[in-house]
This record gives structure tokens, C-alpha cells and sequence, in this order.
């Protein structure tokens, strides 16, 4: 597993819960940027936690840690 994949995946938890932090923001009333930079900083950190606890289980455990079954035994 690259970068690549786990920048991927790292954008898609990112992106979807800003989303989703913003439009709750949003219906709350929230007008001001500072709801959304907040939305943001909120996405960031928490992309951040899945990402990164995935990532140290993968080393630990391998491909099963992401759900991926191992190649069997030929």
C-alpha cells in the first residue's frame, strides 16, 4: 500500500465529513466562515485519527486489518 492509497483514503473520510459538518452547520444558521473553517478543522482531525489508526493496524495485522483476505495457500 503506496501513499497513494492512503492519501485516497484519507480524502475520502475527509471530504465526506466536511460535507456533512458543513450542511449541519449550515441548517443551524451557521453564516459566518468561521462555522465552516471550524467544519473543516474538525474534518481534518478527525480524517486524520481514522487514517492514521488504520494505517498502524495495517502494519500490524496486513491486509486483513483492511478487510482484504490473504492469498491462500497454493
Amino acid at each position: 500500500m503506496g501513499a497513494a492509497f492512503w492519501i485516497k483514503r484519507y480524502l475520502l473520510a475527509a471530504v465526506p465529513l466536511f460535507a456533512i459538518l458543513s450542511l449541519v452547520d449550515y441548517f443551524k444558521g451557521a453564516r459566518t466562515a468561521d462555522e465552516f473553517v471550524s467544519a473543516a478543522i474538525w474534518a481534518v482531525a478527525a480524517a486524520a485519527i481514522y487514517t492514521i489508526s488504520t494505517f498502524m493496524r495495517y502494519r500490524k495485522e496486513g491486509p486483513a486489518a483492511l478487510g482484504k483476505q490473504p492469498p491462500a495457500p497454493k
